[in-house]
């Protein structure tokens, strides 16, 4: 038992924090995730993970968590949050999207207690800190704003987030599922069709642009329908599609977020039991 559980941690750990970053997504989930014993320092620890893609999950899971108002403070003192944090942006190894994604959660938690002004002037230091440690390649992040068609269930938000993190350059999104809208931060330097273009490959939703006009009018713009190359991301596991991922640990593994009813609560348990298992041995 010992030794399989060693030699299954890898993917594992890989498993429990896509979970948790899949709960974070749901709002209604965030204050229950922070307040959880186990689940923030698990978090925090796999901000210092081997596996780059384990370390950019966490990430998101933290920077949906921090878009509550309510749960910054907490996070903030959190025992080795904001040092971990540091660490990730300042790591020579750590890719640039993953380094902006630190840096903007590191940014949100700095700043939760001040007030707006102070906050603004903190945030322009860090940002320049940040860069300064990006180093000139990495331009400024942007933003872009997306309406999907076709958006409007949990599982379609899982397609639509597979696909957006196969793309290079794409360092963080956040779904506002009421008005069918994702909200994705990429580098500079990547063409916002590339998104629309990984989207329209889940051949179930499609994406347009939301642009704001001179009068500060929403609108919706398409996108030229001439798909662009989109260049993968290399340092992401290849994922099993869910019909062909081995079924062995059947009775172990849980499935899918929010597929019965008590879905989050238990899934929290799960998760804290795993992060015990494997850090405090």
């Amino acid at each position: 038992e010992k030794m399989n559980s060693t030699m299954s941690e890898e993917p594992d750990a890989l498993s429990v924090v896509n979970q948790l970053r899949d709960l974070a997504a749901d709002p209604l989930n965030r204050r229950a995730i922070v307040q959880d014993q186990g689940c923030l320092p698990g978090l925090i620890l796999f901000l210092d993970h081997p596996n780059p893609p384990v370390v950019h999950s966490a990430l998101l899971a933290l920077r949906y968590l921090a878009e509550c108002r309510a749960n910054r403070e907490k996070m903030k003192s959190e025992l080795g949050m904001m040092l971990s944090l540091q660490n990730v942006i300042q790591k020579t190894t750590t890719p640039g999207e993953t380094k902006l994604l630190a840096s903007e959660v590191y940014d949100i938690l700095q700043s939760s207690h001040m007030s707006d002004m102070d906050n603004m002037n903190e945030m322009n230091y860090r940002r320049r800190k940040a860069q300064f440690f990006l180093g000139s390649t990495n331009k400024r992040a942007k933003t872009v704003v997306l309406h999907i068609d076709g958006l409007d269930d949990s599982s379609r938000r899982n397609l639509c987030e597979e696909a957006l993190l196969k793309i290079k350059g794409v360092i963080s999104f956040t779904f506002q599922m009421a008005v069918q809208r994702c909200v994705v931060r990429i580098r500079s330097d990547l063409k916002a069709e590339a998104l629309a273009t990984a989207i329209a490959s889940t051949k179930v939703m499609k994406a347009q642009q939301v642009v704001k006009s001179e009068s500060g009018e929403e609108m919706l713009v398409p996108f030229q329908d001439t798909p662009v190359e989109v260049e993968q991301n290399t340092d992401l596991p290849e994922y099993l599609p869910e019909d062909e991922s081995p079924t062995k640990e059947q009775d172990k593994a849980v499935s899918r977020v929010g597929s019965h009813p008590e879905g989050a609560a238990s899934w929290l348990s799960t998760a804290a039991n795993f992060l015990s298992r494997s850090f405090y041995w």
